[in-house]
């Protein structure tokens, strides 16, 4: 069994080839794709967050406003760059939206990916203190998100407030139970992997990964998997930690799907430059007809290690064409891997 939902990264465009031609059209298409995928039998909803761009960005609203169309379904985020973030104001949105979730969120958290523009969390009012980097900068606020979301009291109160206080230091409010054990990190590379295992975290492993071996991405993934498992068990937490992998699947079933994605059967690993010293290799795309599918999802090491698949959707095809994608997975492929 596995807990199968859709990413989508929310893209929209002006073009009229474009099903969502503005931000009103991705955001409130998010919604109703939420709302059909719980009505389908998925696990969860989940949204990409980029900024400067033409896609989702803030992600408090569009998940609060999914939690309260749905009951079910778990909301999350693949991934939220941690280097535009304020800790303490993003605890106070998080409480908010996973309260009217009612526990749902499922908030997937990172340094981020390359940007639309050059060092675009400084726009936002950040940069990385003296002798640290971008990177060490997300981890550091990483660090404070996880410690206000354990929900104890820090903050000094007024001897003289507005409205009478509770005893003792205060916390950021709302404060949601839970959600301190609902966070992902979503890791490209083996050691941000087994920090975030050290830390407490579930582990996001997406379609992107450093090419630290040479092998093929799937198998990669899946030692990440294992080292992320293995820093867990180190680690002496109590919880069984959760893991997801992300990955383009298409179901061939009907002619629309023969002509959107029947060209991509031959799809493979592809290498890239992040930078001028980064090597990254993406993982490739499935799209055939179900059980030429079932048997090659059987050889992807990294799905097998994972309890949570994301089907990352094609949003700007609509949300009728998008539920039946991940219709499609859920009928005539998922039974056929075991997975439901």
């Amino acid at each position: 069994m596995k807990n199968i939902g859709f990413l989508s990264f929310g893209h929209w465009n002006p073009s009229p080839q474009s099903g969502t031609r503005s931000a009103s059209d991705a955001l409130l298409q998010s919604i109703e794709l939420a709302v059909a995928a719980e009505e389908l039998g998925a696990d969860g909803a989940y949204f990409r967050v980029h900024h400067f761009a033409r896609q989702l960005g803030s992600p408090f609203p569009l998940l609060a406003a999914c939690g309260a169309r749905t009951s079910r379904i778990e909301l999350g985020t693949a991934v939220i760059d941690m280097r535009y973030e304020n800790p303490l104001y993003m605890a106070e949105d998080a409480g908010a939206a996973d309260l009217i979730a009612g526990g749902r969120l499922q908030l997937g958290i990172s340094r981020g990916s390359p940007e639309q523009v050059i060092d675009g969390y400084r726009y936002f009012g950040y940069a990385p203190p003296e002798g640290q980097d971008d990177a060490a900068m997300a981890r550091q606020k990483t660090e404070t998100f996880l410690e206000v979301l354990r929900g104890e009291g820090f903050a000094e109160p007024n001897p003289r407030p507005m409205f009478p206080n509770p005893l003792g230091r205060l916390r950021v409010e709302p404060h949601s139970e839970g959600l301190r054990e609902r966070i992902w990190w979503g890791s490209a590379t083996n050691a941000t992997a087994e920090w975030a295992a050290k830390l407490g975290m579930n582990l996001q492993s997406s379609t992107l990964k450093f090419d630290e071996t040479g092998e093929p991405f799937h198998v990669q993934q899946a030692k990440q998997i294992r080292a992320y498992r293995d820093a867990w068990t180190a680690a002496g937490h109590a919880r069984e930690p959760r893991v997801s992998v992300s990955r383009s699947i298409f179901a061939l079933v009907d002619d629309r799907d023969r002509m959107y994605f029947g060209r991509n059967g031959e799809s493979q690993d592809q290498i890239g430059m992040i930078d001028e010293n980064t090597r990254a290799i993406f993982g490739r795309s499935f799209a055939a007809e179900p059980d030429r599918l079932i048997d090659e999802l059987k050889g992807d090491e990294a799905i097998a290690e994972a309890d949570t698949l994301l089907l990352t959707v094609p949003n700007q095809l609509g949300v009728d064409y998008n539920a039946h994608v991940i219709e499609a997975i859920l009928t005539h492929v998922a039974p056929g891997l075991g997975w439901r």
